[in-house]
């Protein structure tokens, strides 16, 4: 398989609930999105740790656990939840499993060398 046959494979199985656990959430606002999460990122070293504050604007800053910094905005186009950071864009997603709210983000364009991040929303 050619390079880019893979990474739409992946991003297209990424993004499917094949699952069947967690249930996609739809959002109808980017205030949905207020607050602090936890998770991890995808970055060309591997998998790292990262804090995210997303404000009630749909802005937002991730820090790494390496100290790797990236700030963006959550928007909805079409229907859908999208990102534009400072360092890529692409399509993000809510979803419920079992009382654990996750957010997933998947670059559109992985020439920055970041893939999928994945946060669970922090209970306060």
């Amino acid at each position: 398989m050619t390079m880019p046959l893979v990474l739409l494979l992946a991003v297209a199985l990424a993004l499917s609930p094949l699952d069947g656990v967690a249930e996609e959430k739809r959002i109808d606002d980017v205030k949905e999105l207020a607050g602090s999460w936890q998770g991890w990122i995808t970055r060309e070293e591997g998998r790292e740790g990262a804090t995210m504050i997303v404000t009630s604007d749909g802005s937002y800053r991730a820090l790494t656990t390496g100290g790797a910094s990236t700030e963006g905005k959550f928007y909805l186009q079409d229907g859908q939840l999208r990102y534009r950071s400072s360092r890529t864009t692409g399509a993000a997603s809510l979803s419920d499993d079992q009382g654990t709210t996750r957010l997933t983000m998947m670059p559109a364009d992985p020439k920055y060398h970041t893939g999928r991040a994945e946060y669970e929303r922090v209970k306060q």
